[in-house]
């Protein structure tokens, strides 16, 4: 296929494979990064298929695009709030950094941050210890904002109650 066909076929069918991956995720921006995708697959794969087959075969790889995202552990991330910043997160009352800012606990609570598995650890470790910003973590680790804001609000609830059984906090 020429890329003035596939180019035809993307304008004839973007509509069809965006409207099945937005009624799948119910997320606008997503299921327009899902749609690109889509068509991104079936233009690796265009010669397996023939043209009596072209809409069918393209809303069956939107679907699979979208239940794959679904089923990401990307979507079932715990969403932090927009508006919420680093400092909002450690000015929380007996919050592991509060602890750690008011050198109650201290070795506790490295300890702590050290035991945690990954991809806690890491995370923790340039947070708390190296006390990096959340973007300079993403960086380091070539990770999305979000999925190390998701790994240190998770990490943050990991030591919370490894410090509440240690008696650090109450």
């Amino acid at each position: 296929m020429t890329n003035e066909k596939f180019q035809e076929m993307v304008e004839q069918y973007e509509k069809l494979v965006f409207t099945i991956c937005y009624q799948l995720v119910r997320d606008y921006h997503e299921a327009q990064n899902l749609a690109q995708d889509a068509f991104v697959s079936a233009y690796a794969h265009i010669d397996t298929v023939t043209e009596d087959n072209l809409k069918a075969w393209l809303a069956r790889i939107a679907t699979n695009k979208a239940k794959d995202y679904l089923k990401s552990a990307y979507n079932r991330r715990v969403c932090l709030s927009e508006d919420m910043s680093e400092m909002d997160l450690i000015r929380a009352e007996n919050s592991p950094e509060r602890l750690y800012i008011t050198d109650e606990g201290t070795g506790v609570i490295r300890q702590a941050i050290l035991n945690l598995k990954e991809p806690y650890q890491k995370v923790s470790v340039l947070f708390f210890l190296e006390e990096k910003t959340i973007e300079e973590i993403a960086e380091t680790l070539h990770r999305p904002k979000k999925t190390v804001q998701t790994q240190l609000y998770r990490a943050r609830s990991k030591l919370q109650e490894l410090l509440v059984k240690e008696g650090v906090q109450r």
